[in-house]
């Protein structure tokens, strides 16, 4: 699971628990401008064959956290329970998505959306 926090011009996306050890971060800091948007996805690709792992672990249905190469671009992952699970789209960064599990979906998404109106 992950822990969103807005501080400033910058998001810091906080890694929790033993998904520090299978995903090898602790934490990832975007700044705002970089961020595209947020959205709820309840059904992440998280099948067999469903992108190559560089870094991290992969339990095909039950468990994906670290970096993994998906259609050509780097995407970054932490989720254990699909049903809360976020996609953050991001610009100019190593990653072109962060694909993680939040405690609520529904409003952390609006807190990044909602955050993306206020800086521009």
């Amino acid at each position: 699971m992950v822990k969103i926090k807005i501080e400033n011009d910058k998001i810091l996306f906080e890694v929790q628990g033993w998904d520090k050890l299978w995903s090898l971060r602790n934490q990832l800091e975007i700044p705002l401008a970089h961020i595209n948007n947020a959205y709820v996805d309840t059904e992440p690709a998280m099948g067999w064959f469903q992108g190559l792992k560089l870094a991290g672990t992969d339990l095909p249905n039950l468990f994906k956290a670290g970096t993994f190469y998906q259609k050509g671009e780097l995407v970054f992952w932490d989720v254990n329970n699909p049903k809360n699970t976020i996609v953050v789209e991001l610009k100019h960064e190593k990653f072109k998505k962060l694909i993680v599990e939040v405690e609520n979906p529904d409003e952390e998404a609006e807190k990044i959306n909602g955050s993306l109106t206020k800086s521009s």
